[in-house]
C-alpha cells in the first residue's frame, strides 16, 4: 500500500536525521493518512478514502467532499478519487437536466 493521499498527491519526502555532533544520516518524512468514509451529498453514500489529515481539514473547510473535488486538479487525485469525481458530475448534469 502506498503512503500517498487519495485528494492531494501528497507522499513520502526524504531528509536528514542530524545529531548532536552533526552527524546527517537519510530518513523519511511520512504524510499523516487516515482511512476515512467521507459522505457526498450528491451520491448519498459513503466514499472510503485514504487522505492525510490537512486534506481532511481542506475537505472540510469547502463544505463537503462533493465541493472538494469540484475544484480539485484531476492530476492530482487517485484512480479512485477520480471515479467519484466523475460519478458526482454525471449525478449533477442529470439532476440539473
Amino acid at each position: 500500500m502506498s503512503r500517498v493521499c487519495e485528494l492531494t498527491g501528497k507522499g513520502p519526502m526524504v531528509g536528514n536525521n542530524v545529531s548532536h555532533a552533526n552527524n546527517k544520516t537519510k530518513r523519511r518524512y511520512l504524510p499523516n493518512l487516515n482511512k476515512v468514509t467521507l459522505q457526498s451529498e450528491t451520491l448519498g453514500r459513503g466514499i472510503k478514502l485514504r487522505i492525510s489529515s490537512s486534506a481532511l481539514r481542506t475537505v472540510d473547510h469547502r463544505g463537503g467532499l462533493d465541493r472538494y473535488l469540484e475544484k480539485a486538479k484531476d492530476s492530482q487525485l487517485s484512480d479512485a478519487a477520480l471515479k467519484v469525481k466523475k460519478e458526482i458530475m454525471k449525478a449533477r448534469t442529470s439532476a440539473e437536466a
